[in-house]
């Protein structure tokens, strides 16, 4: 950055002020934390002291969104695939078919490495 650019900065409104990028990189650290994380997401996202932290937090909002969506769309394909939805929504039939799955997985997978 140069001379010009810091004192443009400088001269900045603080809410206008851009985010370096060890600034987001704590942010997202900070966003990554259980419950602490969760309560700053959210102050983020609604304060309006800094516009460019609000949109990361909002952002951020949007990635756990489609995450979240995405894991709930790939366990259900698991769970079709295993069977689980054979006898209707039966919570042990559904954890039987997990545990199923998951061991016949793990078996694959050991298979795959290579025996001493």
């Amino acid at each position: 950055m140069n001379r010009y650019e810091k004192e443009h900065i400088a001269k900045m409104s603080p809410k206008y002020r851009p985010i370096g990028a060890w600034g987001y990189f704590g942010y997202t650290l900070l966003f990554s934390l259980p419950i602490i994380g969760f309560i700053a997401w959210l102050i983020c996202a609604c304060s309006g002291s800094n516009i460019n932290r609000r949109s990361f937090a909002r952002s951020y909002f949007c990635a756990f969104l489609i995450g979240l969506i995405i894991a709930l769309v790939a366990l259900t394909i698991i769970l079709a695939v295993s069977g689980a939805f054979k006898g209707g929504f039966n919570i042990e039939n559904i954890m039987q078919s997990l545990q199923q799955f998951f061991a016949g997985l793990v078996e694959k997978i050991k298979g795959l490495v290579p025996q001493q």
